[in-house]
């Protein structure tokens, strides 16, 4: 999934060119430059390292926690700050060191005097010393009585009023603990890979693995339930039912301390993310099930070549999930070719798989990912092709003006303004604006456009996004269902115990602190 790029964040209070990243000074000056970067239209993504990087290892930590934790209560400790505050503050640079003192004494145990000294400090370091007086006062007064003023940031949402109301629009029902959910820390997902060689035979095991290195985790049983159309005259549908399993660490940890992590024993994956492979690969044995059927009735041979198409692929989550599941031989329908002299068998199909991505830096990281998973190894029996290409205007083949119809299934991990994952990146409420959406939405309908073609008849199309407003989920599905008579969804049932239904697809938010983050489904068959 590729989130639309910010070039600035359209906030009202103009920042100073000097308030670009600079890692110097004390940890709480780094932070300041930090979050100034980030008010500039910097992403969390491309600062984070770089202030990690310059701090001593002890200091890593509370670098960190400060910064996510003022990144997620940023707009209700703007609130605060204007409350208290007896004539505007206009000046970013003080504004933002305010901010960071304040969630030092209503949010981390920082030691009252430490916070108020040290951030009186940071404000001088910066140049902003005129301001010191100020800063002191603030902290003091809120200091007195710091759970009243908890309180009064707690009472309401910490986000831009533009996306608060857009949620009080969508999910009514839903707004209050959605917003409440939005400001946590979201949980930490694993996806086990017992698709290639890395020693991990089942989840259960891998858990088992985790506990004796004393580290505890969750089995998490995802089911779905899909009604499909039969490959009969009737055209009768039938629930197909899809388990799925995932492990939720009670206790979030880096990466290179999980076992077997760095041999592609497993991913890093958000639960709800972990769908999008499951879904498709059902679709896929679906789809070769009628070809097989439509052959049996013409005594026609159906050794075939399934054409597979990852669309804005890029990190690859999605994509080495995939492949882990096709990589599997459990599956009869799919022949996994070993050799170039091997036989197929009647009924059986050879996999190619397309991965496109616009930026060329991001096909390094799927090929990075792939890597480590073991799944872009040489040997490697689905033939797999990484393309860095614009997702709105390309196409595998073309006869005359027209695209030929060569996938029988395409993942389009949509680009959107990626507000169901503002637990991971609380960035996103400070760089996204109302107007992004309705630039958004006109890209997923490009996108879908110029794909669309590209599907065989009877082939699918899942369509997802990691956004929560419905003009980019349920509404773009239901506009692109009203223009193309050749496209139906299938629906996802209420057995399924994940989301929540829509007129087309289903919908996940993130609404507590074992649930995964905010994910929109819909799965789309072409028809004749």
């Amino acid at each position: 999934m590729r989130q639309p790029s910010t070039a600035s964040n359209h906030n009202s209070k103009k920042l100073k060119p000097s308030s670009n990243l600079k890692m110097t000074g004390s940890v709480r000056v780094r932070v300041i430059r930090t979050l100034l970067a980030i008010q500039n239209g910097q992403s969390l993504a491309s600062v984070l390292d770089p202030l990690l990087n310059s701090l001593h290892e002890g200091d890593k930590g509370f670098a960190h926690a400060l910064l996510l934790t003022t990144l997620r209560q940023w707009f209700a400790l703007e609130r605060l700050l204007d409350s208290l505050a007896d004539n505007p503050i206009d000046e970013i640079e003080v504004r933002t060191t305010i901010i960071v003192g304040l969630t030092q004494l209503l949010y981390l145990e920082v030691a009252d005097h430490a916070a108020i000294h040290e951030t009186v400090e940071s404000v001088k370091e910066i140049d902003f010393a005129h301001a010191s007086g100020l800063v002191n006062a603030i902290l003091r007064k809120v200091n007195k009585n710091p759970s009243k003023f908890r309180k009064k940031c707690d009472k309401k949402h910490s986000l831009p009023n533009w996306l608060a109301y857009q949620l009080k629009q969508d999910w009514s029902e839903h707004y209050d603990e959605l917003t409440q959910g939005l400001r946590q820390p979201a949980p930490m997902f694993l996806r086990v890979n017992t698709a290639t060689n890395t020693g991990v035979t089942s989840v259960s095991d891998y858990q088992q693995t985790l506990e004796q290195a004393d580290i505890s985790a969750e089995l998490v049983e995802l089911k779905s339930s899909l009604l499909f159309s039969q490959p009969t005259e009737s055209n009768d549908t039938v629930a197909t039912i899809i388990n799925h399993q995932a492990l939720r660490l009670n206790q979030s940890m880096a990466v290179n301390g999980l076992p077997t992590f760095a041999e592609g024993g497993l991913s890093i994956q958000d639960l709800y993310a972990q769908l999008a492979a499951p879904l498709l690969h059902q679709a896929l044995i679906q789809k070769q099930a009628a070809d097989k059927a439509k052959a049996d009735k013409e005594q026609g041979s159906n050794v075939s070549e399934l054409k597979i198409l990852d669309a804005c692929a890029a990190p690859g989550g999605k994509l080495a999930h995939l492949l882990e599941l096709l990589n599997t031989k459990s599956d009869s329908l799919f022949h996994v070719k070993q050799s170039d002299n091997e036989v197929l068998s009647d009924n059986k199909a050879t996999i190619e798989v397309t991965a496109i991505d616009n930026e060329a830096p991001r096909i390094e990281r799927i090929h990075d990912n792939l890597q480590r998973l073991n799944l872009e190894q040489a040997n490697n029996p689905i033939k797999l092709d990484i393309v860095c290409a614009d997702a709105t205007r390309w196409q595998l083949a073309k006869k005359g003006s027209e695209a030929l119809a060569l996938f029988d299934a395409i993942l389009l991990d949509a680009p959107c303004t990626a507000t169901g994952v503002i637990r991971r990146h609380p960035d996103i409420s400070l760089l996204r604006t109302e107007e992004d959406i309705e630039q958004t939405a006109g890209l997923q309908a490009d996108i879908l456009h110029n794909l669309w073609p590209q599907l065989k008849i009877g082939g699918y199309l899942l369509y997802v996004t990691c956004s929560i407003l419905k003009q980019e989920n349920v509404e773009q599905m239901q506009d692109f269902l009203s223009k193309n008579n050749n496209a139906k969804a299938i629906e996802i049932t209420d057995d399924s115990n994940w989301g929540i239904a829509q007129e087309v697809g289903r919908q996940c938010l993130p609404i507590d602190s074992e649930s995964g983050d905010g994910f929109y489904y819909a799965l789309l068959q072409k028809t004749a």
